[in-house]
């Protein structure tokens, strides 16, 4: 079945009174699977969700505004020169048994990989193949991923699990404790005006949520590690809007001074790995016992089990990626990091859904959702023998330029929007550049 704007408002518990404007043609991201229809109905449930909020009638969407953003790594130029998606060592690769698809993009993740198949630190694309060519696809998979690499078999489709998995709800929301109801007091064009959100995500999906929050008005400051730097292009992508500081939350100074800034939080949004947020005492149990009254929204790869992994990498792992293989003999991808950016806005409509929750009956509240969850939602949709064919779409109507410390940044506008709302992003900030504090209210 198709997945509607409404069923996700109606999952995290909003009645939309705003209409989505029938969209004049199909989101053009061609797949055999239903990908337009999935990013039309999540933009779409965060569009209605801000609407509803800012008292809003009419949410209006362009469909090809909406695929440019799905895939907006593409279309993003930094002094008019396209930034790299995909580092060299991120890809599929042909095993002794079958394939695997790796993921290297962030230096630590592509040298656990060299590790993990024994090549030396300057090992090439090459040397990765002809190492995995002599492996099982488990077998280089279990060598990668014991180093901290990031590394999938690709699978087949299994219709049972996934059947299994659609009886959970798309996002679990669950009360964590107490906690005094706290008021909104948006101004005009901006519903989330005076909410303050950290914002410790990373890559596409958390900080996809977060620009959509810090869009209807949030004040987003997102936070790092001085040890994890950040692909900048990746934050130049989703950073609008947001402030971008350091801090070292394994370091007692540095998780006090976090705490600081959460106990004048509304919103902390998590995007790393539960086990290793659970270990510096920042599940959301742990911050619901430190702050009542804050509102947690948790993102992860699988769910369940707790290992690492990115959209591409839970593709191979469900069967996307031979679905969407366009000769049947190697792996594809669907045309967009459309498990990312769906999660994203879902996440960013169920914090919206929580904040009028905590306004109307008070207490700490957590909205969580997967990768994998999002992916057993494309793959219960409808689907078609061949990829729609759509014509190209210009991106240059649809693109902004801002300067950022000196250089021109161009990115793809705004995808959610409702009549009255803001048209175009803020600005990125350079990443780490600002202070770990709050603007004044």
């Amino acid at each position: 079945m198709t997945v509607t704007a409404h069923e996700i408002l109606a999952g995290v518990g909003i009645e939309a009174r705003a209409e989505l404007r029938m969209a004049t043609h199909p989101v053009p991201l061609p797949s055999r699977l239903a990908v337009g229809d999935l990013a039309w109905a999540a933009v779409g449930a965060a569009s209605l969700a801000a609407a509803h909020l800012a008292g809003s009638d009419s949410v209006p969407l362009d469909p090809d505004r909406i695929a440019l953003a799905y895939a907006s790594e593409r279309y993003g130029r930094i002094d008019g020169e396209t930034p790299t998606a995909f580092a060299p060592l991120s890809g599929f690769f042909r095993t002794s048994d079958g394939w695997v698809r790796t993921h290297g993009n962030y230096p630590h993740h592509a040298r656990a990989l060299r590790v993990g198949l024994a090549l030396s630190d300057d090992a090439t694309t090459d040397d990765v193949a002809e190492a995995l060519r002599g492996m099982p696809a488990g077998v280089a998979t279990q060598a990668i991923v014991s180093r901290g690499g990031i590394c999938s078999p690709v699978f087949h489709e299994r219709p049972d699990v996934e059947e299994e998995l659609r009886t959970r709800p798309l996002v679990r929301i669950a009360r964590l404790g107490h906690g005094a109801a706290r008021r909104l007091e948006p101004l005009p064009g901006a519903p989330l005006s005076g909410v303050r959100v950290l914002d410790l995500t990373r890559v596409i999906a958390g900080p996809v949520s977060t620009r959509t929050l810090a869009l209807f008005g949030a004040d987003v400051l997102r936070i790092d590690s001085p040890h994890l730097p950040e692909i900048p292009w990746q934050h130049l992508d989703t950073g609008h809007g947001k402030r971008s500081a350091q801090l070292d939350l394994a370091d007692p100074a540095g998780h006090a001074r976090f705490d600081d800034l959460a106990a004048d939080a509304d919103v902390i949004v998590l995007g790393y790995r539960p086990e290793g947020l659970a270990r510096l005492g920042l599940s959301p149990e742990d911050l619901a016992a430190r702050h009542p009254g804050i509102l947690v929204a948790q993102l992860s790869a699988w769910g369940a089990p707790d290992r690492r992994g990115f959209d591409s990498i839970v593709q191979a792992a469900t069967g996307i990626s031979w679905i969407d293989s366009r000769g049947g003999e190697t792996p594809g991808a669907l045309p967009a990091q459309a498990l990312d950016h769906t999660a994203g806005y879902v996440l960013a409509t169920s914090v919206m859904a929580l904040l009028e929750r905590r306004a109307r009956e008070g207490g700490s509240w957590v909205a969580e959702t997967s990768l994998r969850r999002v992916a057993t939602e494309l793959l219960g949709m409808p689907r078609t023998a061949e990829p729609h064919a759509f014509d190209a779409v210009d991106p240059a109507d649809h693109t902004q330029s801002f300067d950022v410390a000196g250089r021109t940044v161009t990115t793809v506008g705004p995808a959610a929007a409702y009549d009255g709302g803001p048209t175009r992003f803020a600005p990125p900030r350079p990443w780490a550049a600002d202070e770990a504090a709050w603007t004044e209210r």
